[in-house]
């Protein structure tokens, strides 16, 4: 089931839901020993209790704990563009082996279509999404159009959102685990977080999640990493104004130019084969 389906009837049996555990508590009293068992049953998952026989696990360092803890934002929030998405494809055609663009507003504000001419591009950018908003519906906005070639980025809002370089690789790792199965042969570019004026006292940690999956994608053949950090940052090794607008975090004409550059040639011989 598609994550659109999976929504609709999450939302028709959400009341219902609600109300029954409603009812049996007022009734019965129970509910309170069933919410002790599940606290009891977390905190066993989290190695804070320990049955007889289990070893207890050393702490993660807080840093970790903390990064680990961030939520997932609620994908639902999404859901209109998903169905716009959905509402597009139905009236128009859809490429076939088409090169599918997909992550956050990066991906939506750039001019996919004209920047690579020729190429059959598909663009499924949503702003402000997480990787996690991706791998929730990736079979809406991925997997139904068997693309040939993955353009991807994301993990940007995710770092800002306080989650950490093991939390982003592990959200991509799923990420193309995913879209590998859907189809083998499929060929997947990882484009670097990217430096920014509003975001630089964080980019030493996007700096770090980048080569954490720069050497991810070494490990396989099908995997690509597009690093258009250098040309976005100037002889102080900061980020170039002229490359982003007011708010310091989306590109301007000039950025995507950059982007442009550096992408253009890796499809071309992605594309190839070569």
């Amino acid at each position: 089931m598609s994550a659109i389906g999976q929504h609709t009837m999450n939302s028709s049996t959400q009341s219902r839901n609600a109300n029954t555990m409603h009812t049996y508590d007022s009734r019965t009293g129970a509910g309170s020993v069933t919410r002790r068992a599940a606290v009891l049953a977390a905190l066993m998952a989290t190695s804070l209790i320990h049955p007889a026989g289990m070893v207890a696990q050393a702490p993660a360092p807080v840093a970790a704990q903390a990064g680990a803890a961030v939520a997932d934002p609620d994908p639902a929030r999404f859901i209109a563009e998903i169905r716009a998405f959905r509402a597009w494809d139905e009236k128009n055609a859809v490429p076939r082996d088409g090169v599918l663009f997909v992550g956050s507003s990066s991906i939506r504000l750039w001019g996919t279509g004209t920047a690579f001419p020729g190429v059959p591009v598909i663009n499924r950018g949503f702003g402000g999404s997480h990787i996690s908003d991706v791998n929730y519906y990736l079979s809406d906005i991925v997997q139904m159009y068997g693309p040939s070639v993955v353009v991807f980025y994301a993990g940007d809002n995710d770092i800002d959102a306080g989650k950490t370089k093991e939390r982003v690789l592990a959200d991509y790792r799923k990420f193309v685990g995913r879209v590998i199965t859907s189809r083998r042969d499929t060929q997947i570019v990882f484009i670097a977080i990217k430096p920014s004026l509003q975001r630089w006292a964080q980019w030493p940690l996007m700096r770090e999640t980048n080569d954490a999956i720069k050497a991810f994608s070494a490990t396989d053949d099908r995997l690509h990493f597009a690093d258009i950090a250098p040309p976005m940052l100037g002889a102080d090794g900061k980020p170039r104004p002229e490359m982003f607008v007011a708010d310091g975090l989306h590109m301007t004409a000039a950025g995507y130019a950059a982007w442009n550059k550096v992408l253009g040639p890796m499809l071309e011989k992605i594309r190839s084969g070569k």
